[in-house]
């Protein structure tokens, strides 16, 4: 059975349940940052996926890209580059952040893990952003 890992209960806010993934905003308004989180049990790597989920999850982080770009957009920061990473050393759960960036971020050039401190959305941002953000996810 899929159990999400409390980390990310803590750290982000569901979007929509995908074909595969869960697909949860980053609680950080630093950056327009998706987290895609495969509904299987007991998945580390990406190793670890069938073929057909394997595709399904590359389709999935297409979806995540267009709607981190137009959460970039309903916030006014249009997003410049796209990075994606699967990196799980905190958290083993398999999971897939997709994050918008721009040369006038925070973190720019560097990763975004580990740098800083996340702020928090003001209310009304976090409505945009989601609502952004489910209506590329719906499409």
């Amino acid at each position: 059975m899929f159990r999400l890992d409390p980390a990310f209960l803590a750290t982000s806010d569901v979007l929509a349940s995908l074909a595969l993934c869960e697909a949860r905003l980053q609680l950080d308004a630093r950056f327009p940052w998706i987290v895609l989180i495969p509904r299987l049990e007991s998945v580390v790597e990406l190793e670890d996926l069938t073929e057909e989920q394997g595709a399904m999850l590359l389709s999935e982080i297409g979806a995540a890209s267009e709607a981190v770009r137009r959460i970039g957009a309903a916030l006014g920061r249009p997003v410049e580059k796209l990075n994606v990473g699967q990196l799980g050393n905190i958290t083993r759960q398999l999971h897939v952040h997709v994050v918008g960036r721009r040369p006038d971020d925070p973190c720019w050039p560097r990763p975004v893990w580990g740098q800083g401190v996340a702020e928090a959305y003001d209310p009304e941002a976090l409505e945009r952003a989601k609502a952004a953000a489910r209506l590329a996810l719906a499409a």
